[in-house]
């Protein structure tokens, strides 16, 4: 199974970073559709934050652990546009999850 773990700042309940790992087991290796979605949106996501809006983000890769993180800088408020692509991709992964059940769980927690 995939778990997607949101972050959310205090005060909303919008996402400042997340982390995912897993695989969906939808199918085998290489044939998964729920893995590859889920791997591209992401991909898309963390390549538009950095790339494109110019964050510098904290991006961690482990492939190994099959896992990704990211987290926005302190800087980068609710309002900002990064924060509303994180915002979809856990509602793009919401509604993967209920066309796919069993394949990808999404959780959202509080910013400590």
């Amino acid at each position: 199974m995939i778990i997607a773990q949101f972050v959310l700042f205090k005060s909303t309940e919008l996402p400042y970073g997340f982390t995912i790992s897993g695989h969906a087991g939808w199918a085998d290796r290489g044939k998964d559709v729920v893995c590859a979605a889920v791997s591209s949106a992401v991909e898309l996501t963390c390549n538009t934050v950095t790339d494109f809006f110019g964050v510098d983000a904290e991006v961690v890769v482990l492939p190994d652990e099959a896992r990704i993180e990211l987290f926005l800088p302190s800087y980068i408020k609710a309002e900002h546009p990064s924060v509303k692509l994180l915002a979809s991709l856990r509602a793009h992964l919401d509604l993967i999850s209920e066309d796919h059940p069993g394949t990808v769980e999404v959780t959202a927690v509080p910013h400590n």
